[in-house]
């Protein structure tokens, strides 16, 4: 049953009101909030320009009238309106979110509040209404959540294809060369010189090139991340990569609040990824420090080595595939990407990237 307002009663004026000229230059002033008063019922009583800019309706066109009417239809169907009431006089205020509805019949998102008025005998006089247009507001909300999802979904689609790559690369081109290796090394030990060291060579090219298929391979999916999170996997990593196979020294520092999002973490490793490869490649570094921290809702991450810093100004890297890569993964992700390179001095990684809170499975219904 469709919940009904009751009829209007007849209203007692405040004790002391505050004068008529101070009122209209406090309410009329503000144009951003609509403010209003209602009776006791929920019967309008007062306007101001904020609430006809708002709502679309003259103070003519609505004094008189319930402010039920500003809620959509399943809202009054619930009987809203007078539960919102009741709990503004049981607790003295009210704040919602929610849809309401203008005089074209166009919803917006409000926020309001509604605030219980008494006289100095505890007798009810009604009801001070301020609503605010959120539309705006909750658009850009709803757009940020859409480019997460968009985020989310090329991060994911992004891991598939790496991993679906390196599988091939693993289950087909390495087994395959490795095949040719081992013919090879059984025809340099049938055949006489010079063609057995010949063959020898091409033996030991194979190898070095199933080497480099297997680094790729451990490059395009690193065990760990997927599985362990962020902190684990890049501490494996580097464990294994920079201190096993380069034999750099290293320090991985870490304070995170809290684990970021799996998209969030892919992104991060994969950045500090790039960013260790180009010290091994331009950096000439005997050591490296890497460190992952919470900051400004996101996370913060700075890779430093001690090279000469010269490569990546003097051969034009900074604008290599890989720094363009780590830009976009940065940026693409909603943060930013800086790197500081001096001859002499080394060269400094940084990159912040947001860790915002999962994004929820319904975002568009009222509360």
């Amino acid at each position: 049953m469709t919940w009904q307002p009751e009829p209007r009663a007849e209203v007692r004026k405040p004790a002391a009101p505050l004068s008529e000229a101070a009122f209209t230059l406090l309410v009329q002033g503000v144009l951003d909030y609509g403010i209003f008063m209602l009776d006791p019922q929920g019967y309008i009583i007062s306007w101001n320009a904020g609430a006809e800019r708002i709502k679309g309706y003259r103070a003519s066109d609505i004094m008189g009238q319930h402010f039920s009417v500003f809620y959509p239809p399943e809202d009054q169907a619930s009987g809203k309106p007078g539960w919102e009431l009741e709990t503004a006089v049981a607790e003295g205020r009210l704040e919602d979110e929610g849809w309401r509805i203008r005089k074209d019949g166009s919803r917006f998102w409000a926020n309001v509040v509604i605030t219980a008025l008494w006289d100095e005998n505890g007798v009810l006089q009604g009801f001070g209404k301020v609503t605010r247009d959120m539309s705006e507001r909750r658009a850009a909300q709803h757009a940020l959540i859409e480019r997460r999802r968009l985020f989310d979904h090329l991060v994911q689609a992004q891991e598939t294809e790496r991993r679906r790559i390196a599988w091939d690369v693993h289950d087909d081109s390495i087994q395959a060369m490795v095949a040719v290796g081992m013919r090879l090394e059984l025809l340099a030990q049938r055949v006489p010189e010079p063609h057995s060291a010949e063959l020898l060579r091409l033996d030991a090219t194979v190898r070095e090139a199933v080497g480099r298929l297997r680094s790729l391979t451990f490059r395009l999916h690193p065990p760990g991340i997927d599985r362990h999170g962020l902190v684990d996997g890049l501490s494996s990593h580097v464990e294994d990569v920079v201190a096993g196979s380069w034999g750099m020294a290293y320090s991985f520092d870490h304070r995170l609040d809290h684990e970021p999002s799996p998209e969030t973490a892919i992104t991060i490793f994969r950045i500090v990824q790039e960013a260790l490869l180009n010290v091994r490649k331009h950096a000439g570094a005997s050591r490296v420090d890497i460190r992952v921290t919470s900051a400004d809702r996101g996370v913060l991450t700075r890779v430093t080595d001690d090279g000469n810093g010269a490569p990546m100004s003097r051969d034009g890297a900074r604008d290599h595939f890989g720094v363009i890569e780590m830009r976009e993964r940065a940026e693409t992700a909603g943060g930013w990407w800086s790197m500081d390179s001096r001859p002499g001095t080394g060269t400094t990684v940084e990159f912040w990237v947001p860790n915002p809170l999962p994004v929820p499975a319904d975002t568009d219904g009222a509360p």
